[in-house]
């Protein structure tokens, strides 16, 4: 008994400060002083979320530039289903699904190079990234100069503007979020 109660207290006060004190802090600190990050990464227009930084969007429309294929179920970028199509390479269906996206790409973009971006036509591991490669949205130019009727000098400016490169280099690849790059779209003509 006499082991028992320092036991039961020591547990208790590991407790308090471990499950509660500790997450109750870092929760803290981190809206103190990561506040967007801490709230989503939430991007605002007029005062009302229309999307996150980090999760992508389905844009389908002519006029939009559109992301990666969703490889979530039931609907696309649906975050609770995150994860990739587990299609294995040889798999036939994988196939038929990346000469489906590919032929309907083609067909959208009939003034666009032959190569089709890869980013275009594949599902990243999450099946929710927001992002694509500087390539993939300069291909989509004729389209989107098409259908707004804008200078494709104008789009290809706004697509360098809309461009991340990280720092260092060596962390990885330049990007552009397809959600922040339609907003500035939008912004062109509004």
């Amino acid at each position: 008994m006499s082991h028992l109660r320092p036991a039961v207290l020591l547990l208790l006060l590991l407790t308090l400060l471990t499950g509660l004190a500790y997450p109750l802090l870092t929760t803290a600190l981190a809206n103190w002083l990561f506040s967007p990050q801490a709230h989503g990464s939430l991007i605002y227009a007029e005062g009302r979320a229309v999307g996150s930084a980090l999760i992508g969007q389905p844009f389908s429309h002519d006029n939009y530039f559109w992301g990666r294929p969703s490889a979530t179920s039931a609907a696309p970028y649906n975050t609770l289903a995150s994860g990739g199509s587990n299609l294995a390479g040889s798999n036939p269906a994988l196939d038929q699904a990346l000469a489906a996206r590919i032929a309907a790409l083609r067909a959208a973009h009939p003034d666009s190079p032959a190569a089709v971006p890869v980013d275009l036509v594949t599902a990243s591991g999450s099946g929710l990234d927001p992002h694509i490669s500087p390539e993939a949205a300069r291909w989509q130019i004729s389209r989107i100069a098409r259908v707004r009727h804008l200078p494709p000098a104008t789009l290809e400016r706004l697509v360098a503007a809309q461009t991340e490169t990280p720092f260092p280099a060596l962390l990885g690849e330049p990007v552009v979020n397809v959600l922040e790059l339609n907003r500035a779209l939008d912004a062109l003509k509004g």
